[in-house]
């Protein structure tokens, strides 16, 4: 295995240093600058920032969508193209990217047939069981055309847990979604995040979000980040119990942490 590219500290992620240039014709941007970060094993933690900052780039440099201008990324003692090896890493976008001519059950299995000539000790979960884990079991012979967005977004939950990985990267998964149903899909979220504890305990998720409430009521941490180029302004704990319920948001804790977070941004 070749060696990793920062010292391993015994987090899931650590980011030192990163740096993100795009450039195109004559120009370049700056989307990322000097990034340090690290992510525990087994966190759930948010990115909120202003639009433009690179939270998004972010994600895709932590997923190996991205080689990184400057800086490094290590999970977990391996490189994310290591990690994207070993199925180590789960994805979900705002779009859920459903085949609008494959059932429920089939959009599910869709990576354990591209991964037919994968390697031997590639483990991956039983597609229906993770359509339980979702509460879609009924739906497994339904179309995206006949599943509320909602509903939509927790078979792509399912299709990215069914190599298990260990972390899974979120980018406004329901920013898309009307307030009342994305309020009850960051519950959904929660009790799915809070079922992995056992023998390979929970997932580490890092989350994108443009939503205080949803970053307060998901997380352990939640990283500010400054706006263009972006880079970590704050990070800040959530020292809320678990598990976490709807009768969370009226509490005062809560609204501090919101007026609290909400001046970082307006700061920033």
């Amino acid at each position: 295995m070749p060696k990793p590219s920062v010292a391993h500290t015994g987090d899931h992620v650590a980011i030192e240093r990163l740096t993100q240039v795009f450039h195109r014709d004559d120009r370049s941007l700056t989307a990322l600058s000097d990034v340090n970060l690290r992510v525990r094993h087994g966190e759930f933690l948010s990115v909120i920032g202003p639009s433009g900052c690179g939270k998004s780039t972010l994600l895709r440099l932590i997923g190996g969508l991205l080689r990184p201008t400057q800086g490094q990324v290590d999970l977990a003692g391996a490189t994310p193209a290591e990690a994207q090896r070993r199925k180590a890493i789960g994805y979900v976008f705002q779009d859920p990217s459903l085949l609008p001519w494959r059932t429920v059950i089939a959009n599910v299995k869709l990576p354990l047939e591209v991964n037919r000539q994968g390697r031997a000790e590639d483990h991956h979960r039983n597609p229906r069981d993770l359509l339980h884990l979702v509460g879609l079991s009924q739906f497994e012979r339904y179309y995206p055309r006949e599943l509320s967005g909602g509903m939509q977004q927790r078979v792509a939950l399912a299709r990215a847990l069914v190599f298990e990985p260990s972390l899974l990267l979120m980018d406004e998964p329901f920013g898309a979604l009307d307030e009342i149903t994305r309020r009850a899909m960051r519950y959904e979220l929660l009790r799915i995040w809070q079922a992995g504890d056992g023998a390979s305990g929970r997932k580490t998720v890092v989350f994108v979000t443009h939503s205080i409430a949803e970053a307060i009521t998901l997380s352990d941490r939640v990283v500010v980040m400054s706006g263009s180029p972006g880079t970590v302004r704050a990070v800040i704990d959530i020292d809320l119990p678990r598990p976490r319920d709807e009768d969370l948001e009226i509490q005062p804790t809560f609204l501090d942490y919101a007026v609290r977070l909400r001046r970082l941004l307006e700061e920033g």
